[in-house]
């Protein structure tokens, strides 16, 4: 596998793109972001070199089929287009993926990581070598949506600012879910702060114990829970206790 090729291919496939659209930064920057996650959690599980470069290779394509919905579209939204299964036949389904890599040896294992990484449950792979990159992709992407929510304009991503956000309420159903320790399903999301509620929830569905670690180093629960202010009552009372319930699971979790 030669990294360095497949990226120079990415580059190239993105002059496809507006590249001055802020939507389309966000992610070509949040590819990369993958990248080093990506690398870093290979190198604390201690994978092989293959290993770790098929990871990578996996976070550079990982969101290629973002590039087109936002074309199209210009929303990340899931309703507007399924951009697990467009990455997915663009690159195994016209061919593209050749151009990034010439062996198909690794072609099973890219397109069932690809394909599964935004799935609510992560399910249906038997192959141990396929479940591992699959969860860690799931996990990168993850670890670094958490530099997006610190870093981004919060209007580019949510379409609103801070205080708008915080001024709203938390769906019963999100709520629920989130204090009781489980992933919010995207279709129950309503308010804005239910889709903020769901971007600290899914620590919840981080796989690897190395993982937490990283989001505890980097205090991203706290940091993260304090971009936005809660002016409602009721959602500033839901988010404190939220606040102490992951704090707790990113320190104990998965040990």
């Amino acid at each position: 596998m030669d990294f360095e090729k497949a990226k120079q291919v990415f580059e190239d496939y993105l002059d496809g793109y507006d590249r001055e659209n802020d939507k389309v930064k966000l992610k070509i920057i949040h590819t990369y972001g993958v990248v080093e996650q990506s690398r870093d959690l290979a190198e604390r599980l201690m994978l092989s070199e293959e290993d770790t470069l098929l990871a990578m290779i996996i976070a550079l394509l990982h969101d290629i089929g973002r590039f087109e919905q936002l074309k199209r579209f210009n929303s990340f939204e899931p309703t507007t287009m399924d951009h697990a299964a467009y990455g997915v036949e663009v690159l195994f389904g016209e061919g593209m993926i050749r151009r990034f890599l010439d062996d198909d040896m690794w072609d099973d294992i890219i397109r069932t990581a690809i394909a599964k990484h935004s799935d609510f449950i992560l399910e249906g792979i038997m192959d141990k070598r396929t479940l591992l990159h699959a969860k860690l992709i799931r996990d990168a992407d993850k670890l670094d949506n958490c530099r997006v929510k610190l870093v981004d304009d919060l209007e580019t991503f949510m379409g609103a600012p801070a205080e708008e956000i915080g001024a709203q309420k938390i769906s019963p159903k999100v709520r629920e879910d989130a204090l009781a320790g489980r992933s919010i399903f995207s279709p129950d999301r309503v308010t804005l702060m239910d889709y903020w509620v769901s971007y600290l929830a899914y620590f919840y569905d981080l796989n690897f114990r190395e993982s937490l670690d990283i989001v505890d180093e980097n205090d991203y629960v706290r940091r993260i829970f304090d971009r936005v202010p809660y002016t409602d009552p009721e959602t500033r009372g839901t988010m404190e206790k939220l606040r102490e319930k992951l704090v707790t699971y990113v320190q104990e979790g998965l040990k």
